[in-house]
């Protein structure tokens, strides 16, 4: 038997032993050693659901993940039993149209792990054992830490954004959200070279460690409507690019109100009310160009090599770890941004 952290309902997660299964030709078994909780990871945990789509069958969260090769099936010749590797939770089908277009990551058949918008859901990382496929496993140099390991899914998804800015050198960078995800952004801009890099956040702890991971400058904003960053010599602003990773309209307004004319914004975090207004005639008398990004395409690769090499540290990023058996307490720590970052469950 195999354990797993089971999600059954709103605050229901049970560790429950599961049939261990055996890699079929062209498998490959990995015993996870850490897994990252993620912002949805979290929604799912509190609701249940993510977006239109429920959880209605017992379902494994997480998608955060490294481990070691513990099995491989026939035909697999290039990984080996103790491997160390980095989990890809992205399945995109290879078939559709925008996959044969270089575009997997809208793959209209996408298999996203630890997602419950397809059914059966897509199960999850958080378990013992997990049975992939070579494609999905990026080796990782003997010795490396496994939750360094698996941050490289979090850190693709940082980097995918960065991505959308081109050049970054000498930049001047707004980075509202200070999570996880905010935080790897200023390191990747900082691995690209940004000239300045301002994060802002409504909490002080969260910014202690964006400075860590880059940050040039912090700003802890308020609830009451002034905005911190606003600038009397720059009345038109003074950002060249801004990041949101918080998910909220006020810091979505503040950026747009703080970018020069011709600048650009990138929205990364996702919002409680998916129908956020958003200052068109501003974005219009300015020339701003306007980018979304999600999850992640070919950056996984990179993620890990960055992680590996030490070009981004996540070691201040990560607050907590938790056995698998302490699971639902790790969650409700994950949830307190005042007192942590990054939590991982451990194997």
């Amino acid at each position: 038997m195999t354990r797993a952290a089971v999600l059954h309902g709103i605050e229901d997660l049970r560790v429950e032993g599961r049939d261990v299964a055996e890699p079929g030709p062209g498998e490959v078994r990995v015993r996870i050693r850490a897994g990252g909780i993620c912002g949805s990871d979290l929604h799912y945990f509190h609701h249940a659901r993510m977006g239109d789509f429920p959880v209605v069958e017992p379902f494994v969260l997480g998608h955060e993940g490294a481990g070691e090769v513990e099995a491989v099936g026939d035909g697999v010749d290039d990984l080996a039993v103790g491997d160390l590797v980095a989990v890809d939770p992205s399945h995109p089908c290879g078939t559709c149209a925008y996959c044969l277009a270089g575009r997997p990551l809208l793959c209209e058949r996408m298999r996203f792990l630890g997602s419950s918008r397809l059914r059966p859901h897509v199960q999850g990382l958080f378990a013992e054992t997990f049975l992939t496929t070579p494609k999905q496993c990026v080796p990782v140099p003997a010795g490396t830490s496994p939750g360094v390991a698996a941050c490289a899914e979090p850190l693709s998804v940082a980097l995918h954004a960065v991505g959308h800015a081109g050049a970054l050198i000498g930049q001047e960078v707004l980075i509202t959200g200070s999570g996880p995800i905010g935080v790897l952004i200023a390191a990747a801009c900082r691995l690209g070279g940004a000239g300045h890099i301002t994060v802002v956040d409504v909490l002080a702890e969260p910014l202690e460690t964006a400075l860590k991971m880059g940050a040039d400058s912090v700003i802890q904003t308020t609830a009451d409507g002034s905005d911190p960053l606003a600038d009397p010599a720059h009345p038109r602003g003074w950002f060249d690019v801004a990041f949101d990773a918080s998910g909220h309209p006020a810091a979505v307004l503040s950026a747009i109100r703080n970018l020069r004319p011709g600048g650009q914004f990138i929205q990364v975090g996702t919002f409680k009310d998916p129908m956020v207004p958003i200052p068109t005639d501003l974005i219009m008398t300015k020339e701003l160009t306007l980018r979304s990004s999600f999850r992640f395409d070919k950056e996984f690769r990179w993620a890990v090599d960055s992680l590996v090499t030490g070009k981004i540290d996540p070691a201040p990023l990560i607050s907590h770890s938790f056995p698998l058996e302490a699971a639902e307490e790790a969650f409700r720590t994950a949830a307190d941004r005042r007192g942590a970052m990054k939590v991982q469950i451990l194997f």
